[in-house]
Formats: C-alpha cells, sequence, structure tokens
C-alpha cells in the first residue's frame, strides 16, 4: 500500500495537530522541536506527513503534492485553492477583524488604504460593502501600519486583542471566524477514496 501524504503548517498549531494525530493512532516517532527535517512517515498507517509554510499548504494540496493538508481557514481563505474543505478541527481559534484608530468611520466616501497580510481577504470583505481601497501587503508588525500613517486600517487575525489594544488600536468590524481545518485534493478525494475517507473519520474519533 503506497503512502497517503499529508501537508502541515509549520507554527503555531503544528503541535496540537501532531498530538491529534497521535490521539488517533497516527505516530511520527521522529518528529521533534529540534528536528530540521521536513518529511516523517508513520510507517503503521502509511502516512507521509510532510511540514511547510502556512501560507503553501492550499497550493500542494490543490496541485496534488499532497492528498490531504491541514491549515487555518484564514490561509484556505487568502489562497482561494480550488480543495475541498472538510473537517474543522477546532484548534487555534480566533477571527478575522479589521482594526484601525477607534471612532474613524468606514467611509465610502474615500479610498481605505488598508494593510494586511491577507490581500485577497481585505478586498473581498470591502468589495462586498461596496468600499474602494488600496491594499498594501505586508508580512509582520501590521499594527504599525496606521501608527505611522501607512495605511488607515488593517485587516488581521485577532485573538484576544491585546496587541491591538497595547498598540493604540481598536477592533472597528468583526469578519469570518478562523481555526484549523483539513482539506482534500479533488482527485485524490476520488482516486484514493477509501483510504481518505479512513482518515477523515478518524480524525473525526479524536476530537469526540
Amino acid at each position: 500500500m503506497e503512502f497517503i501524504t499529508l501537508a502541515l503548517a509549520k507554527g503555531r498549531t503544528a503541535k496540537e495537530s501532531i498530538n491529534l494525530l497521535a490521539k488517533t493512532g497516527i505516530y511520527f516517532a521522529d518528529v521533534s522541536n529540534d528536528s530540521r527535517k521536513l518529511v516523517f512517515h508513520d510507517s503503521v498507517n502509511k502516512v507521509k506527513l510532510i511540514f511547510v509554510k502556512a501560507v503553501d499548504v492550499p497550493t500542494y494540496v490543490e496541485k496534488g503534492a499532497a492528498d490531504l493538508g491541514i491549515v487555518g481557514k484564514d490561509n484556505i481563505m487568502e489562497a482561494r485553492a480550488d480543495v475541498y474543505e472538510i473537517l474543522d478541527l477546532k484548534l487555534g481559534q480566533c477571527k478575522f477583524a479589521v482594526a484601525g484608530f477607534n471612532g474613524d468611520p468606514l467611509t465610502k466616501k474615500k479610498v481605505l488604504k488598508v494593510a494586511s497580510k491577507y490581500p485577497t481577504v481585505a478586498k473581498n470583505h470591502f468589495n462586498q460593502k461596496g468600499i474602494p481601497i488600496d491594499t498594501i501587503k505586508l508580512n509582520g508588525s501590521v499594527e504599525l501600519a496606521p501608527i505611522i500613517g501607512l495605511a488607515d486600517v488593517i485587516v488581521d487575525i485577532v485573538e484576544s486583542g491585546n496587541t491591538i489594544r497595547e498598540n493604540g488600536l481598536s477592533i472597528l468590524e468583526e469578519l469570518d471566524s478562523i481555526s484549523t481545518r483539513l482539506i482534500v485534493n479533488k482527485a485524490s478525494f476520488t482516486t484514493k477514496s477509501e483510504r481518505v475517507h479512513a482518515l477523515i473519520h478518524t480524525l473525526q474519533t479524536g476530537l469526540e
């Protein structure tokens, strides 16, 4: 039996995802915080795990380099990849939000300058509201953009909101809820149906 490939996002939810897999009997014995390896195997269940950047998981799955992927909903929404979103793993729960200086209206009278790690998500949100925007793609310290006048508002992931408040900003709008999801390549869903469905069922059992 050939291995089925699972792409896992590096970062904060990786440990929780590994623990969930272990809970269901899928073990990768040589995974450790110190390891620089990117590929691991569970020889019992014939699952090959590949570690990739979170933003790349939807691409690996869409293009068939991985049969399944575990990644945050934020990256799925930003990538707009043609994949099946199958299961909410309830990990890393947070939300998208628009933040800026308290009292600043989200007006249609001007083009808003919006800084975000997620320009596609930002564009979709404001397009639906009929508000023209100029998106500024940033990869870090997004909260700084309104403070120094680079942007009017930001669109970012918010958990506690502490970082927003500590930088003198306020949440102006709450958008979609975000958590870690299981996604599946469309071809694999058909051609490897039995294996894919077995893994889905296994993860569902682990969440109970």
